[in-house]
């Protein structure tokens, strides 16, 4: 299979004309045009800081979200009704992970932030995971830009120890990926469930 980049830079030779080094993150936003809604960057912020709250704004926070391009392809924006929230789990969702799976498109590439909750040996944890959904059956445009653009929404997510690129679900459906990405071998369990 050709390397993402070459097939990108193949494209945009032949449609714009023009020669990108693909390798400068750069000048991949710019190829692509595409920036970040300011609520990305809320949620993301939201997610990421853990601050002592009350019983109903924890129920609030979101466990899981996905971003998508918006229909214009000029910005990448949370989409809409795809999210799991802290609330929800026990209540309309039993395993987080496995709703998460659920809520990616099979034919299509997302962004997507997961709150992972995980034990090792040693200690509980929890980590935010950037996740790349690029399954094989998307449409290559989707694909092309996707991943130009993938650059300009993770120079927003500052201080993100975890990311994760997925090209179908069989790379994801098995939780067990996840705690390898999240410690290797030292991870025994995620959301609750033994490895």
């Amino acid at each position: 299979m050709y390397n993402l980049y070459y097939v990108i830079e193949f494209l945009l030779r032949n449609y714009y004309g023009k020669i990108y080094n693909l390798q400068s993150s750069e000048v991949a936003q710019n190829a692509s045009g595409v920036t970040v809604n300011d609520e990305v960057i809320k949620v993301f912020n939201d997610m990421k800081v853990r601050k002592s709250s009350t019983q109903e704004e924890i129920k609030k926070r979101k466990k899981a979200v996905l971003f998508c391009l918006s229909d214009d392809k000029k910005q990448i924006i949370v989409e809409e009704a795809k999210q799991i929230l802290v609330g929800d789990i026990g209540d309309t969702v039993e395993d987080p992970y496995t709703s998460f799976v659920k809520l990616l498109p099979l034919n299509d590439c997302r962004y997507a932030l997961y709150d992972a909750t995980y034990e090792t040996k040693e200690s509980k944890k929890e980590d935010l995971v950037f996740i790349f959904w690029a399954p094989e059956c998307a449409p290559l445009k989707s694909k092309m830009i996707y991943a130009s653009s993938k650059d300009a929404i993770k120079k927003k997510f500052t201080g993100i120890k975890h990311e994760w690129q997925v090209n179908g679900l069989d790379d994801i459906k098995d939780r067990s990926t996840l705690g390898e990405k999240l410690g290797g071998n030292v991870v025994v369990s995620l959301e609750g469930r033994p490895l």
